[in-house]
């Protein structure tokens, strides 16, 4: 038997999926769209969504599912988030159409209009506020990586160029939400899209950037690589792709230096939490603690701030000085910040108007947004002294009278989201248009003269009329009452019959319906017309709204910050050229507000690394706050560099080039790396690039493998840094040996944080001293987490004869070999036992009844007297 051949529906649906290839496609058939086959399986298990069927293919029940149209943009949401494209195709003509082009029996014709992916976002629903969405192309010419970003909801673009080594740390910075890449790049995450290498053409890109931006030559916006305009030539080609053919706001590509930006690799960006934590949460990040930006575009740019920040000196003294003007007048930084709080997303309401999804209401944005940034640019102007930072940026918060004088005119108070159905053209802004809403308004007000008239006329009190989107307007009756409207004098016209009512048409209904049919299209057309006349005032004007939108996101950034540090006591830290790293009370701004949320106080501490004392031993028990100390420090560096004030009573930083954190590690099985793997791949990066400008904290080194071998890598290094890298380095570890390194290396000195035993107990004080750490208080530590006391005990026993060994021969664990430390432990020789004391040792005298230690005591005095 033979399958019955694919309707015309499905035909079209075939081909339209054949373009989508690996995208989910959304085919739109009246007010739903229409998921079939295995994307309709896909779709109903992510969303949790009912699958049906419709028809069959090729002898097969077709698997489907739909959303709405009005409410597509939250199951979009959770699609992309889950890792999908879509595809939309929508119906490209009405039916009418379609029956005048092929009778009527023709289908609508559809087409893809877009593609929907991660990275090519703008809607308001599907992008995070405070978090930007970034798109980056990668290629490789001829040995140089180039690099193509931007984020399309504000048109920001950035180019640069690394070494393929650099890639990785590179990528990492910008946080892309998608990639781009020729097929065959070998270096760029799993999950990178693959294009046509012929789209990576330095010449095409060069083009293309020339196309886009209507010049003939880019050397007005800066000096790009060959490198550079291959990737941005596959950047423009994807966004044609799934724009299909309609480019997104682009705004003139920026050229990022290499060195423009303190440069961390992907495990420092991890294990420094900057924008999001271990589990990949933004609380608990570096940018939760210190964010106070009151707009989403202020607090996206603090996020890029401590991804990149500055290694040019007078710009990171530039931000500091605005940040220090606001932090100095609390009443300017409340208003400013009470003003900056009601500001609309002007980079994002631009970015859908370019990209052709722009709403009235985004309209409504742009001219209240202009409008409070003229407001503050004429309060900022009236102050005196200003930051040099604050006068370059305020020119760019005016010149906008004729578009927002044009917008205040136009458009009603609140514009609505949706523009199909008019409305927000504001009256007397166009007179033709008024007179076609007040032909409209009598019409109506004619129908319900009519209606009242036709009562009295009929004497049906229960006569209404009414309309819907199928018979328009018609006059109803209850059924009872039909029969009286059906004689052929009555005037009426019967139209339909349903179960409890009659339904007709009239002469005067009929023109009065016409007229506002015709009144309500024009006006429809007319309101059209306007707004596309706006949107092209927006799209003309957009260089110079972006400049706008990005000086209220850095006015916002400084003011937050000003903020900040007036909140938590931070200071303003001085910038040198210098090699030191002088902090007075550094705090940890993550930890300290953890601990302030549960009532307890962060324990400061202080860290002064000089030529003469660059590198700290730093010693200790676990839990005693080694790895938090290393970490602030990482962090005020990164803080201060970035432009802001850091968690320190004082700070005077001399320039990092380069930070490196290595505190803690983690297996990578799926790159066939365990932690201790993972820990010397990142060792080995810190050994080959950093320099005597670099900034490094290593946290134990070494402990991942046996003690021998540990304490000669840990030593090793340690020599390597000091002699060889010459950074400054704070280096935390329990290797007590390493102490002896003072000696040989002059610029090594030994410190560690302070604890003590007090009745039994170990009492973590947190603290930074001078001098070596006496022990480790591992079993101390062990205690405190609950480990058994049977277990602590033993660990006791076994330590007692390892140190007595060490006593004995002068080396460590001597007569152990390279095991282990437990290992080696276990393989210890026996000493004679005494049978009271083990008895003694094992007891857990907690969980003795009366009873049961009595019996006990009277076992252990046998015991003793056996003896």
């Amino acid at each position: 038997m033979t399958a019955a051949p694919a309707t015309p529906m499905m035909t079209q649906y075939l081909a339209l999926k054949a373009e989508a290839a690996d995208c989910l496609l959304f085919y739109r058939m009246g007010d739903f769209f229409e998921l079939f086959f295995e994307d309709a399986k896909q779709a109903a298990q992510i969303l949790d969504i009912a699958l049906t069927s419709r028809g069959e293919h090729l002898g097969v029940p077709i698997p489907m599912c739909g959303v709405p149209v009005h409410s597509a943009e939250g199951y979009l949401a959770r699609l992309i988030k889950a890792g999908c494209r879509v595809a939309i195709a929508e119906q490209v003509e009405t039916p009418e159409e379609a029956k005048k082009r092929g009778g009527s029996k023709a289908l609508v014709a559809r087409d893809i209009v877009r593609f929907v992916t991660a990275g090519t976002l703008t809607e308001e629903a599907l992008l995070e506020p405070r978090r930007a969405n970034v798109l980056a192309a990668v290629c490789d010419v001829r040995g140089t990586i180039g690099i193509a970003a931007c984020d399309i909801s504000t048109g920001r673009m950035e180019l640069e160029e690394c070494a393929p080594d650099r890639l990785g740390a590179a990528l990492a910075r910008l946080g892309a939400s998608e990639t781009v890449a020729p097929e065959g790049l070998e270096g760029v995450p799993p999950d990178t899209i693959p294009r046509s290498p012929r789209d990576f053409s330095s010449d095409g890109g060069e083009a293309r950037l020339k196309a886009v931006h209507g010049v003939s030559t880019l050397d007005g916006f800066g000096d790009f690589t060959r490198a550079m305009l291959a990737a941005a030539g596959g950047l423009i080609a994807y966004l044609d792709h799934v724009g299909r053919g309609k480019l997104p706001l682009l705004l003139p590509p920026v050229a990022r230096s290499g060195d423009a930006a303190l440069a961390m690799d992907e495990a420092t960006r991890a294990s420094l939490e900057i924008l999001t934590t271990a589990q990949g949460t933004r609380r608990g990040s570096l940018v939760e603690a210190v964010d106070r930006c009151v707009t989403g575009a202020g607090a996206r740019q603090l996020a890029d701030d401590l991804s990149a920040p500055l290694t040019d000196a007078a710009a990171i003294q530039a931000r500091l000085a605005l940040v220090e003007w606001l932090h100095d007048d609390p009443l300017l930084r409340a208003d400013l910040r009470a003003v900056l709080r009601a500001l609309p997303d002007l980079g994002r309401a631009l970015g859908r108007i370019v990209a052709g999804r722009g709403s009235p209401r985004d309209l409504g944005q742009l001219r209240d947004g202009l409008s409070e940034a003229r407001r503050i640019h004429d309060y900022l102007v009236q102050r005196t002294e200003r930051p040099a930072l604050l006068d370059a940026l305020l020119p760019s918060l005016t010149g906008h009278g004729a578009l927002t004088d044009l917008y205040a005119r136009a458009l009603v108070p609140a514009p609505p989201t949706e523009r199909g159905q008019g409305g927000f053209i504001a009256e007397g802004y166009d007179a033709a248009l008024d007179e076609l809403r007040r032909v409209s308004g009598d019409a109506r007000r004619a129908i319900a003269m009519l209606e009242a008239k036709y009562r009295d006329q009929t004497g049906i009190a229960a006569l209404k009329i009414r309309h819907n989107g199928v018979l328009g307007y018609f006059i109803e009756v209850p059924a009872k009452h039909g029969d009286a409207l059906m004689a052929p004098d009555s005037g009426f016209t019967h139209r339909q019959t349903m179960a409890g009512a009659v339904r007709f048409n009239a002469l005067a209904l009929h023109e009065e319906a016409s007229r506002i049919a015709e009144a309500g299209g024009h006006a429809l057309a007319a309101e059209e017309a306007h707004f596309e006349e706006l949107i092209a005032a927006a799209v003309a004007a957009r260089h110079a709204i972006a400049a706008t939108a990005a000086a209220l996101a850095r006015i916002d950034v400084a003011a937050g910050q000003a903020e900040r540090a007036a909140e938590g006591g931070w200071c303003k830290p001085v910038i040198s050229d210098g090699l030191g790293l002088d902090i007075t009370g550094g705090r940890h701004p993550v930890v300290e507000a953890a601990l302030a949320a549960k009532g307890e106080r962060f324990i400061a501490n202080d860290c002064r690394l000089a030529q003469h004392d660059r590198l700290w031993l730093v010693g200790g028990p676990n839990m005693g706050g080694k790895s938090t100390f290393l970490r602030q420090n990482a962090l005020i560096v990164l803080l201060a560099q970035a432009g802001g004030f850091v968690p320190a009573e004082a700070a005077r930083i001399g320039l990092v080039d380069r930070l490196f954190s290595r505190v803690g590690a983690s297996d990578n099985l799926a790159r066939g790396r365990s932690t201790f793997m993972v820990e010397m791949v990142e060792t080995a990066a810190i050994l080959a690039q950093a320099t005597e400008r670099s900034f490094v904290i290593l946290d134990e080194v070494g402990r991942g493998t046996s003690t021998y071998d540990g304490l000669a890598l840990a030593w090793a290094v340690v020599e390597a840094v000091h002699g060889i890298n010459r950074c400054r380095c704070l280096f935390a570890t329990h290797y007590h040996e390493l102490a002896r390194l003072a000696e040989s290396c002059e610029a090594l000195s030994l410190h560690h944080v302070r604890a003590r035993e007090w009745k039994g107990e170990l009492v973590l004080l947190h603290e930074v001293s001078e001098g070596p750490a006496d022990r480790s208080y591992g079993l101390a530590v062990a205690k405190l987490a609950g480990v058994p006391a049977p277990v602590v005990a033993r660990a006791k026993s076994v330590l007692d004869r390892l140190e007595k060994g060490r006593a004995e021969t002068g080396g460590l664990a001597a007569g152990l070999g390279d095991l282990p430390l437990f290992a080696a432990a276990a393989a210890a020789p026996e000493e004679p036992a005494d049978p009271v004391r083990e008895r003694l040792r094992d007891l857990d005298v907690d969980a003795l009844s009366p009873r049961e230690a009595l019996d006990v005591l009277y076992a252990l005095k046998r015991a003793a007297d056996s003896d």
